[in-house]
């Protein structure tokens, strides 16, 4: 009997007690790379209950045109091994340990209630009032209906001056999402491709690393979109999804050398994606505005952003993979038909 290698690996986790992250593995030799496999070496970093089926090649066709061979992906709604929440804080008492977090000046910080209630001085605008000045209670969605009419382009006016917060239990469960990805990347012959809002890449936990979230958009509604201490929110149509990468928060694999930052994804176009800072806390310097960098050992790969940038990914150096519809072809990318599109477009059919 011949076992997958998700399977196989489940096994390896169960018998080590390997619950935790991969960066606790020491040896190459255990995620040793079977040389007859057509797949690329980075579907074996994949938690074993990540995806819902093995990766597998097939063939599709890049943003650039390109038919080529590509890896599929399917990820659930929630991403294996990964803390989630909290996000909105409940009362303008509460502190930082018991919310998440929002983008602020570039930075990524704590939501708590003092800084709701700051929220008129921080941005200039007395129309701000996510709260009861009588009991110190916070507008918070807390039904599915209320996260449908907030978490979109056009909030619903019942909904604005609240705090949204999305929960995974009131979402479809069986929902799932398929990503075609490059089985080598394919430098673009265009400029590098940046389209708000569509996904940046996958973590090796199952986890969506999204592009920036519509910021401006939210804050015009006098809404804040919470995020956990991770940077990631739940959205009704997508599941959890990470608009910022925090340290600790993702499972990797060690990098090929020792004096560079972990492992812990793949953007769309299939080149990897690194840790920000390596274990030293240092940040490459020779960054591209897409983030990424060359080394001789590791080819080019990119390093996700600053946690507060509100970019995971500046952009992508290649041609670029989608995910894929109920039809078996690349869902429009862009406003219209990334992340905030596709929602529009369920909510009104």
């Amino acid at each position: 009997m011949s076992l997958s290698p998700l399977l196989l690996r489940s096994f390896v986790y169960a018998a080590f007690g390997l619950a935790g992250t991969f960066n606790i593995l020491n040896t190459p030799a255990a995620w040793a790379h079977d040389p007859n496999s057509p797949l690329p070496t980075y579907t074996e970093y994949f938690r074993p209950d990540a995806l819902t089926t093995d990766p597998k090649l097939v063939h599709c066709t890049l943003s650039d045109g390109s038919n080529v061979d590509c890896v599929q992906l399917t990820l659930k709604i929630e991403p294996a091994d990964m803390r989630i929440g909290p996000w909105c804080p409940r009362n303008t008492s509460d502190t930082a340990d018991r919310a998440g977090k929002w983008i602020y000046e570039g930075d990524l910080v704590d939501l708590d209630g003092e800084f709701i209630t700051s929220l008129d001085k921080l941005y200039g605008d007395s129309d701000w009032k996510l709260y009861s000045e009588e009991t110190g209670d916070i507008h918070v969605t807390e039904t599915l209906e209320g996260c449908m009419a907030a978490a979109r382009p056009d909030v619903d006016e019942t909904y604005q001056n609240y705090c949204v917060e999305c929960a995974l239990a009131d979402i479809d469960q069986s929902l799932e999402f398929t990503f075609v990805i490059p089985v080598k990347p394919i430098p673009s012959k265009k400029s590098p491709t940046h389209s708000d809002h569509d996904v940046a890449g996958i973590s090796f936990n199952g986890t969506r690393l999204e592009g920036p979230a519509p910021v401006d958009a939210i804050l015009a509604a006098h809404t804040i979109a919470a995020f956990d201490d991770c940077g990631g929110h739940v959205n009704p149509h997508v599941g959890y999804h990470l608009h910022a990468v925090v340290d600790d928060c993702l499972a990797s694999m060690p990098a090929d050398v020792t004096d560079h930052s972990d492992v812990i994804g793949v953007a769309m176009d299939g080149y990897m994606i690194h840790a920000r800072a390596d274990d030293e806390g240092m940040v490459p310097e020779d960054l591209d505005m897409c983030g990424g960098h060359e080394t001789p050992s590791l080819g080019y790969h990119y390093h996700a952003g600053a946690p507060g940038s509100n970019a995971i990914l500046g952009c992508h150096m290649g041609a670029t993979g989608c995910q894929l519809g109920e039809d078996g072809q690349c869902l429009k990318e862009g406003p219209d038909g990334g992340v905030l599109g596709r929602l529009m477009n369920y909510i009104h059919h």
